[in-house]
This record gives C-alpha cells, sequence and structure tokens, in this order.
C-alpha cells in the first residue's frame, strides 16, 4: 500500500528541484531566490550586435539557473515556466521603466495605461519544438505576462514572429557566426503588423549569449508592414500604484492559456490600433521596439556597466 501511494505521488508532485535536484520541490527556496531575487540588470554582449535593443536580464545563466532553464527546455519540466515567468517580468518591467525614465524621454511618448504590453518571443524552430513538444520561450512569455497583470500592468503575448527558413544550429557557432546564420531567417507573419500596433513592443527569450537572436527579431519586428494610423509601440511614465490594481476582471483565452501554460490557444486581440506621437520610434507606420528582456544572459554581459 505504501509503495502504491508512493507512486501516485511521484505522478503528483515534482520529483526534484530544476536547479539543485532536491527532491519534492519544483524550485528550492534556494535557487529561486538565486533566480528570482537578484537586482535586474541591463546586459551588453561583446561585441554587441547592430540593432539590438536595450536587453535587461534577471539572472546570469550559470549554475542553478542554467540547470533550471535547461530542466524546463530540454527535459519537459514545465513546471518551471511560473517562476522562470516571474524573472522575466521583472526583467520585462526594469527594462520598461527604465524607457519611461527622463533620459528616454526620446523613445517614449507617453502612455495611457490601457494599452497591453506585448511580449514577442523569439520563436524557436519547427524542429526544435517538435522535438521538445513546446516552445520554451513563448511559454515562459505567457508565465510571464500572467505575473505583470497580476502585478497591475496590462500585457500579453504576441507570437507573431515565424521562421522563414531553416537556421543551423546555434551552439557551436561564434557571434559573427550566428549573426550570418539569422541574418532575414525571422518575419511578422501575416496580420502580425496590426496586432503590434496595439501596444508598446518587448522582445522576451530565455537566454541571450551573443544577441544575435534579439538583433534579429528586431530587425524583423522593425520591418513589418506599415498599418494605416501607425503604431502604438510607445510608452510614457508607469505610476507605482499601478503595480497594485487589479487589470483583467474576467477570464480570457489567454488567461487560461497562462494557467495551463502550454495550450495551443492564443488570444488575439481586437483593439483598433490608435495613433500617437511615437517620436524617434515613428518611422512612417513602421513598428519599433521599446526593450527586450531574458530571463539569463551570458556572465560576461554583466561585466561592462555602460549604463
Amino acid at each position: 500500500m505504501r509503495g502504491w501511494w508512493q507512486d501516485l505521488t511521484d505522478l503528483a508532485l515534482p520529483g526534484e528541484c530544476g536547479g539543485c535536484g532536491v527532491p519534492r520541490t519544483v524550485l528550492c527556496a534556494r535557487c529561486r531566490a538565486v533566480l528570482c531575487g537578484g537586482a535586474v540588470h541591463r546586459v551588453r554582449p561583446v561585441p554587441e550586435p547592430p540593432g539590438l535593443p536595450v536587453v535587461h536580464a534577471a539572472a546570469r545563466y550559470a549554475d542553478e539557473v542554467r540547470a533550471t532553464l535547461l530542466a524546463h527546455k530540454e527535459r519537459g519540466a514545465l513546471a518551471l515556466a511560473g517562476p522562470l515567468g516571474v524573472a522575466l517580468a521583472g526583467a520585462v518591467r526594469a527594462g520598461l521603466l527604465r524607457a519611461s525614465a527622463p533620459a528616454g524621454a526620446g523613445v517614449v511618448r507617453s502612455w495611457g495605461g490601457r494599452a497591453p504590453v506585448l511580449l514577442v518571443p523569439v520563436p524557436s524552430g519547427r524542429r526544435s519544438v517538435r522535438a521538445r513538444g513546446h516552445d520554451p520561450a513563448r511559454r515562459i512569455a505567457l508565465a510571464a505576462a500572467g505575473e505583470l497583470r497580476r502585478r497591475g500592468l496590462p500585457a500579453r503575448v504576441v507570437g507573431v514572429l515565424r521562421q522563414r527558413r531553416a537556421v543551423a544550429d546555434q551552439s557551436g557557432l561564434n557571434s559573427r557566426q550566428r549573426l550570418d546564420n539569422l541574418a532575414g531567417a525571422l518575419a511578422v507573419a501575416p496580420a502580425g503588423a496590426r496586432l503590434l500596433c496595439e501596444g508598446p513592443v518587448v522582445l522576451v527569450d530565455d537566454v541571450m549569449t551573443t544577441g544575435a537572436s534579439l538583433a534579429e527579431a528586431a530587425r524583423a519586428v522593425r520591418a513589418a508592414p506599415s498599418v494605416p494610423g501607425g503604431p502604438f509601440g510607445v510608452l510614457g511614465p508607469i505610476p507605482n500604484a499601478a503595480w497594485t490594481s487589479a487589470v483583467y476582471g474576467g477570464e480570457t483565452w489567454e488567461s487560461r492559456e497562462e494557467q495551463n501554460v502550454g495550450s495551443r490557444r492564443e488570444r488575439t486581440g481586437r483593439r483598433p490600433a490608435r495613433q500617437v506621437n511615437a517620436g524617434a520610434g515613428d518611422a512612417g507606420g513602421v513598428v519599433d521596439v521599446v526593450c527586450a528582456a531574458v530571463v539569463a544572459a551570458s556572465p560576461d554581459s554583466f561585466e561592462i556597466n555602460r549604463n
């Protein structure tokens, strides 16, 4: 009887911590603190690829954080999407706060508080998605959007980027080879440009190493076809009170997706695009990127402080 109950418990409870292997927990308190408890930093790879937006990372890609991301991505520890989403939400928030500061006034103008922040995940290749059974960056982005909404910031995931062609495995490539490998590889899906006009765009990914993937994603978003009325991709000061207010009173397709974290259904908004003065970001209706955020970045990208 005891063995039967143990088998049922093993099915219902996580086997071990994704970061350190401690049994009976998704992520232990110590590993969670390493992932989510530290200060968010602006990170810059060296060399920095052209067109890379300002990137913020929640943690260094090493030790427990690296193990946690690999457990989620490669070993199917899907319950880790929750804490990884919390970490990503912190990086998104830091990027938005930096963009809304006076120093960023040239890029950021005004925000009425109603348009949602649009999290645009860098897509995995179709072959990788089939092999893993899920798209890790998109899953984490969905969890991050839910966390941001719980903190009072309207946010949703807009998975509009698609791979136009197959790319080689990046693991053995240097920074220049990665740029060449990804050049022109991404594009915004048909009708995706209209969705990108509905709020400020933040690119998100699980890990940044050389920055080539984020730079290519930014290029693809900026090259999206113009939409009559122009983009909304602007943001203004974020009041502190907004982080404690309720946002979504009712359930939506996306909220149910984030509860399940992994459903293939995604809610697409139907708000009309609003025309505003986008300042430097307005290029004849072409969508711009406010910033980018990742769960983790290579330790070397933390070393250079050029903020």
